[in-house]
């Protein structure tokens, strides 16, 4: 699948179903820290064989990896900066295509979970946030947010407050949602870390080498719940 550039000069893969001609519904797939690798596009792919119209955009692209993941865990943070653009520019690149149908979902992970739920409530029709952390004002992050299907680890430790806390954040509002929680699984079940990377947070406390059990029936649960929402 091609490569291509959003608005604003942001580097993406994108992703096409290959039957038919649309118009699909458009994903927006939101990389970790590690930047968009292999398995991001991968991901973005298996969404597309499912018939979404996938774009997975490189929120590094102002730099690469290192220079720029200070500035996109800073905007994480405080809710804003250039990662909500490249996301919003990825979000209304899709949406205008000819080949969408206009309704367009995210899904994250790790560090594009928690974009992907701080996003829900800004022009999203679906969420799905994979192991995102917390944010620090849950309630106004969510206030107007799309259905949300989330993901978690039950071994994964730095997510325990979110996934206790969220459900009920999201009942409260009145937002459609879908949460599991994996008992066997930890951080970073669903993608495979690459390299040296990969190898040194297989070992930290927080992480688990990627579940295939986990990952596919999170996979299988997104997919239902974008193909109902979107």
């Amino acid at each position: 699948m091609p490569a291509t550039t959003l608005p604003g000069d942001v580097k993406a893969h994108l992703a096409v179903p290959p039957v038919g001609a649309g118009p699909w519904p458009g994903v927006v797939v939101l990389h970790e820290s590690f930047g968009l690798n292999d398995d991001i596009r991968q991901q973005a792919d298996r969404l597309a064989a499912a018939g979404y119209l996938a774009v997975a955009p490189d929120l590094y692209s102002a730099g690469g990896a290192w220079r720029c993941i200070r500035a996109t865990f800073t905007a994480l943070t405080r809710g804003h900066g250039k990662a909500f653009d490249d996301i919003e520019a990825a979000r209304s690149w899709l949406a205008a295509r000819g080949d969408c149908s206009g309704r367009v979902g995210v899904v994250g992970f790790c560090m594009g979970g928690g974009f992907a739920l701080l996003t829900a409530a800004r022009g999203f029709d679906a969420s799905a946030p994979n192991y995102a952390h917390l944010p620090k004002d849950l309630d106004g992050a969510l206030e107007g947010a799309c259905p949300v299907v989330a993901s978690f680890g039950g071994r994964d430790v730095a997510t325990r407050e979110v996934r206790e806390k969220l459900p009920g954040q999201l009942d409260a509002l009145g937002v459609p949602h879908d949460i599991k929680i994996y008992p066997d699984a930890g951080h970073s079940f669903y993608t495979r870390t690459p390299g040296v990377l990969g190898q040194l947070s297989a070992r930290a406390p927080i992480y688990a080498h990627y579940h295939e059990a986990s990952a596919q029936d999170a996979h299988r649960r997104i997919v239902a719940f974008f193909r109902e929402h979107l």
